[in-house]
């Protein structure tokens, strides 16, 4: 089950799911629009080592937007801080995004009970397009969970991307033992 609109309000009096900014007007039958934070990251080497700490380099998204390329791979981050202390929250692509090309995840859809931070987005398109910094750009759904929580996200010892800053994170691949 995906929570609705009056329950996902209900959970954010509750202080269960926490969105900031939260705009009423964002809030769709079943889901919360997310937008563009202003802050792009590509990563320095043109070829990544999975045991390498591997290195982005940021910029802002200048007025005019920017040009995403099809033969790059971009780290973006949502403008919007959330919280969630009791739900699975997915991110998806909204459907004008995914129009235009552009994928804002390849993998890392999923979120985990007790993520708190902004996204991380995994940006690659199709073509050029021209993106903007706080443009809609996905979606955060909610499923409840069945059953009880051992240890939430952001309290585990070894959560790399417990409280993501509203800049890209890069891949921690590299802190996995392998």
């Amino acid at each position: 089950m995906i929570l609705s609109d009056k329950r996902i309000l209900e959970e954010m009096n509750k202080g269960t799911i926490k969105i900031t900014p939260f705009v009423r007007e964002q809030l769709g039958s079943n889901s919360y629009d997310v937008h563009l934070g202003s802050t792009l990251a590509v990563y320095k080497d043109s070829e990544l080592d999975a045991r390498k700490h591997n290195e982005i380099e940021f910029f802002e998204i200048p007025e005019e937007g920017f040009v995403l390329q099809p033969d790059r791979f971009y780290l973006g981050v949502t403008q919007e801080y959330t919280e969630t202390h009791v739900h699975v929250p997915f991110l998806e692509g909204k459907s004008s995004t995914g129009r235009l090309g552009i994928d804002i995840h390849a993998t890392a859809g999923k979120g985990d009970v007790g993520f708190c931070g902004n996204w991380t987005l995994e940006i690659s398109c199709k073509q050029p397009v021209r993106v903007y910094k706080f443009m809609p750009i996905g979606q955060l759904i909610y499923f409840p969970v069945e059953g009880e929580i051992e240890v939430k996200y952001n309290q585990k010892k070894n959560a790399k991307y417990s409280g993501q800053p509203n800049r890209p994170v890069e891949s921690m691949m590299w802190k996995n033992p392998f």
